[in-house]
């Protein structure tokens, strides 16, 4: 007779042999949601994926199923991705799920089409909700990948149209596993920030695909929590997603969303200028009426004895007239000072401007480095106006040291 063995010996051979299975341990199963189950305590997703002639049992943790960017329902068609294994207590065969995202366009329109319904029913999307953007905003955060070209393209817009508006930039992911949690936190870090008084989430065009990161819930959510008013400008006018519904103002486009944030400094201009015209005309119509009255007084006989106060009258109405000129001017002065020193202030605030006058920049990476904190031997770059320099930090002298060696 044949030495027996263990049920949980038979079980745990089965498991290693699984295991050990190479195609196994990184597969992408397509099937319909099935008995979809998400445990109120753990947070793990229990479901059963299947087809027209067999199943599967399913098993998404919570820490993989925090990532997921739309509601699994039954009956939904789905990608899979994970590893198939034993469950050894059990002797069950089973898929261990580490991503999953909607098959094909239909089910991924269920997907949006839910999660629209669930927001929409709470009143994320409520037109009460919306806020108004300030009218000149000095500082603009921007949720948005640094090496995109929407960060590049809201840099040129602000700078042409309103340069004393400062940009705050949040960098995020925006595609992929983590970009997700990537905007999320670039929201709450620009919310938590005294500096911007308008938070913009943006990306340039892409797929549907590329897209559907901002279809999250958790992304739609930290929009909604967002204490500031919040801009959403993702994608082509034709692409809309769940957080362009939830944003206080949808743009179509990055350098729209730019263009609507800020004002125009040549339409102020020119605004300012038609309100001095106005104000000219204004004074001249007035006087032409008083001095007509005054022409047509003087001419009857009964109004002669009158004319040395029609004279002082005049004269008063001569003093009001250079009075209200001097206002004027004096307004448009402060105007035009306004504007000087808000873009003197602008023009300090510039780091760049430094190296202008024939200094440099020391970093190491994407870092700035403080001089104190560099060592011999590490490679630093010295940024210039016109050019850059790679070097190496032979010796490092601290302020300490040298008044020591000056000291007689």
């Amino acid at each position: 007779m044949a030495e027996y063995i263990s049920v949980s010996a038979l079980n745990r051979m089965v498991r290693r042999v699984l295991d050990d299975c190479a195609p196994l341990s990184d597969v992408i199963v397509c099937g319909e949601l099935s008995g979809f189950t998400r445990h109120y305590k753990s947070g793990h997703l229990y479901f059963t994926l299947k087809d027209e002639n067999a199943s599967v049992k399913g098993v998404m943790f919570r820490g993989q199923a925090r990532l997921l960017n739309f509601e699994p329902q039954n009956g939904m068609l789905v990608l899979a991705y994970g590893r198939a294994t034993l469950y050894e207590r059990d002797g069950a065969f089973q898929l261990y799920v580490d991503y999953m995202r909607p098959f094909g366009a239909g089910a991924a329109q269920m997907a949006f089409e839910a999660l629209y319904k669930k927001l929409e029913a709470e009143g994320l999307f409520a037109p009460e909700r919306k806020r108004p953007l300030p009218p000149v905003p000095r500082c603009i955060g921007v949720v948005t990948s640094k090496t995109g070209a929407a960060w590049q393209d809201v840099q040129t817009v602000v700078a042409r149209r309103w340069p004393q508006t400062q940009l705050l930039l949040a960098p995020v992911t925006v595609q992929g596993l983590e970009a997700e949690r990537s905007i999320v936190a670039g929201i709450r870090a620009l919310d938590r920030d005294p500096r911007p008084e308008i938070i913009l989430v943006t990306r340039g065009g892409g797929s549907k695909e590329d897209l559907w990161i901002f279809n999250s819930e958790r992304i739609a959510r930290a929009a909604a929590a967002c204490r500031k008013p919040l801009v959403s400008a993702v994608g082509h006018e034709i692409d809309t997603t769940i957080l362009d519904y939830v944003a206080d103002l949808r743009a179509p486009t990055p350098s729209a969303a730019a263009e609507l944030c800020v004002p125009d400094r040549g339409e102020v201009l020119q605004k300012i200028g038609i309100l001095q015209e106005n104000i000219q005309k204004s004074m001249q119509n007035r006087l032409q009426i008083c001095y007509n009255k005054f022409s047509m007084i003087a001419a009857g006989s009964a109004m002669q004895n009158q004319r040395q106060a029609m004279a002082r009258r005049a004269q008063d109405l001569a003093r009001m007239q250079d009075a209200l000129q001097l206002a004027q001017q004096h307004r448009v002065c402060q105007a035009e000072e306004g504007l000087r020193s808000a873009a003197a202030l602008a023009q300090s605030l510039n780091p760049y401007g430094v190296l202008a006058r024939g200094y440099v920049i020391v970093t190491q990476g994407d870092a700035v480095c403080p001089v104190d904190t560099l060592s011999p031997g590490q490679t630093v770059t010295l940024h210039g106006a016109q050019a850059q320099a790679d070097c190496v930090v032979q010796t490092v002298r601290h302020a300490t040291t040298q008044q020591e060696e000056n000291t007689p």
